[in-house]
């Protein structure tokens, strides 16, 4: 039996960034409980730059990222379980784990911050016909392969999806002299940000297949080929532009999951849209007590914001247990509009506000020269020009202490307005 202040699920940069800001609000006794051989999480496996541009203000690689977080958690003396798996918790803030060395451990906590992350979709979960062969993997699974083992899993690749790490991926196997035929993509624009388009396709002059997929995979032992096709409107496959496309290896880029099969066993509730946790300000669930931040509870596109949302939930549950955290009466929901295909947080618990709360939304459709709006008490109380907004790429809103204050209903909408909506009486 342990019995903590804090327990954080997931070394990650979740648990690394919420761990570092629960113990500056004065948490002592804190315990970050992760299941592989390191922390860092998978930042480690992500060679590439880009990362820190706002959290450090300059760019760097995945584990320089990670290993910014490792130096302080080290510092401050937290205490850290590796190659431990968390097996079940409950909506009391209980958790079983097991490793190695303690065996089976049983861990009563004050309060819990979930930080498991996320994890991909296979060829299970989209359904590809054809045979079984080897050479099939994930984009995640292939980063790993040759970035930290060593291991270039093919030579002439075709890419399904174009998710970021997809594109990434691309790039990669293009860099150690695998040919990549083609990314392929269902929808009619890519799935990962601008930025991975240009670096990672355009500017290594990969084709980029927008409206096609995989209607079938050829081989016996290995991977021999792939049949692509068009698709129409309804992502159909439209049986006249099939074609066949030889190689070795095929690379799924095909979304993430939220790792949540922990918070459903708590009792939190869940957000069908995100298959995350519905959490607050605050970042807490419906389980009092029992906080979740980063990919866990939606997917983001920059790490540096799952940093920024782990500070909240650090603090959030230092204030918990406190006693800190004042809630209305009533809380206020938080609901989707106008082309937004979901919000977080999803609902506000606060009484009175004294710093921004940060809004994360998505939407249904690209549109250009939009305003994001934000009505409440039948008012617009928050109005901001945007002059492009895609599905792929996060929109975030800082909504001030000073607006939120004067909020007196208990529905907070967010529409994405186009410009035929701001010519309508």
């Amino acid at each position: 039996m342990i019995e903590v202040d804090v327990a954080i699920i997931g070394g990650g940069p979740a648990g690394l960034a919420s761990a570092m800001k629960a113990c500056e609000e004065g948490v002592k006794d804190i315990l970050i409980i992760e299941r592989g051989m390191e922390l860092g999480g998978i930042l480690l496996q992500c060679i590439h730059d880009g990362f820190g541009t706002f959290i450090f203000e300059e760019t760097l690689t995945g584990p320089e990222y990670a290993q910014r977080y490792i130096d302080e958690v080290k510092k401050t003396g937290i205490n850290v379980k590796l190659n431990t798996m968390v097996l079940e918790i409950d909506s009391a803030k209980r958790i079983i784990a097991v490793n190695q060395e303690d065996g089976l451990l049983e861990i009563e906590a004050k309060a819990i911050i979930l930080s498991m992350g996320c994890r991909e979709r296979t060829r299970a979960q989209i359904l590809i016909p054809g045979d079984r062969p080897s050479g099939i993997y994930t984009a995640g699974v292939a980063q790993r392969y040759i970035n930290i083992e060593g291991v270039i899993p093919g030579k002439k690749v075709v890419i399904l999806g174009s998710g970021d790490i997809g594109m990434i991926m691309a790039r990669r196997f293009t860099l150690e002299g695998a040919e990549v035929e083609g990314v392929y993509e269902v929808m009619s624009n890519p799935g990962g940000l601008t930025r991975n388009v240009v670096q990672c396709v355009e500017d290594y002059e990969i084709p980029l297949h927008l409206s096609h997929t995989i209607t079938n995979i050829r081989g016996r032992r290995r991977v021999e080929g792939v049949t692509v096709a068009k698709v129409d409107s309804e992502m159909r496959p439209i049986k006249d532009t099939e074609r066949f496309v030889p190689c070795d290896t095929v690379i799924l880029s095909v979304g993430l999951i939220p790792e949540n099969e922990l918070s459903k066993s708590a009792d939190v509730g869940m957000d069908p849209i995100t298959n995350g946790p519905i959490v607050d300000e605050q970042m807490q669930t419906s389980v009092p007590g029992i906080f979740a931040c980063g990919n866990v509870v939606h997917v983001h596109d920059l790490v540096d914001d799952v940093s920024k949302v782990a500070e909240v939930a650090g603090k959030g549950a230092a204030g918990y247990i406190d006693g800190k955290l004042k809630k209305r009466r009533s809380p206020i929901k938080v609901r989707a509009g106008r082309n937004v295909k979901y919000v977080v947080p999803q609902i506000i618990h606060g009484e009175k506000f004294d710093e921004d709360i940060r809004f994360y939304l998505r939407v249904k459709e690209i549109e250009k020269s939009v305003k994001t709006v934000v009505l409440a008490d039948g008012e617009r109380i928050f109005e901001k020009k945007i002059k492009i907004v895609k599905p792929p790429e996060m929109v975030k809103l800082d909504i001030s202490p000073d607006i939120l204050n004067r909020i007196t209903g208990d529905e907070l909408i967010i529409d994405v307005e186009g410009e035929e909506d701001e010519e309508k009486p």
